[in-house]
């Protein structure tokens, strides 16, 4: 590497202009050579396309599927719940606090960490270990 070659890490790289003259290197055909698929304008091929091999999304087995009737839950541990201010816990408190985005359709209180104080949760539905660390607390439990 020389002196001159070093660039300031500001410096822009001027963008290439084709179809500009024989002199610029990318004149004529603009840098897509002669003829073919590739020179066309719009030319090219879709994403996946193996020069019409069958493509490997075909070639692999599906497998499973999407339950369309399956819940989406929104996960709140009881770490998160230690957080919360409110005395009584319910989906709407824990958005107000910033604590969740959105409820989905209903939250799912899980046992993960330790709960530090007495608590009403009211909650779609609860884990077995959650809610015997709520009540070992002291707290209750409401299935909403």
């Amino acid at each position: 590497m020389q002196l001159g070659e070093v660039k300031r890490p500001t410096e822009k790289v001027e963008r290439k202009r084709v179809g500009r003259g024989i002199g610029s290197g990318l004149g004529k055909t603009s840098g897509r050579g002669h003829k073919g698929q590739k020179a066309r304008s719009g030319g090219g091929v879709r994403r996946g396309f193996e020069g019409g091999q069958t493509p490997l999304y075909r070639r692999l087995p599906k497998r499973g599927f999407t339950n369309i009737h399956a819940k989406n839950y929104t996960e709140v541990t009881l770490s998160m719940l230690n957080k919360s201010q409110a005395t009584e816990v319910t989906a709407e408190s824990l958005i107000a606090e910033g604590i969740i985005d959105k409820k989905n359709e209903g939250i799912v209180v899980l046992g993960t960490g330790n709960l530090e104080k007495k608590l009403t949760v009211k909650a779609k539905r609860f884990t077995k270990s959650a809610s015997e660390k709520i009540e070992a607390v002291g707290g209750k439990i409401e299935v909403i």
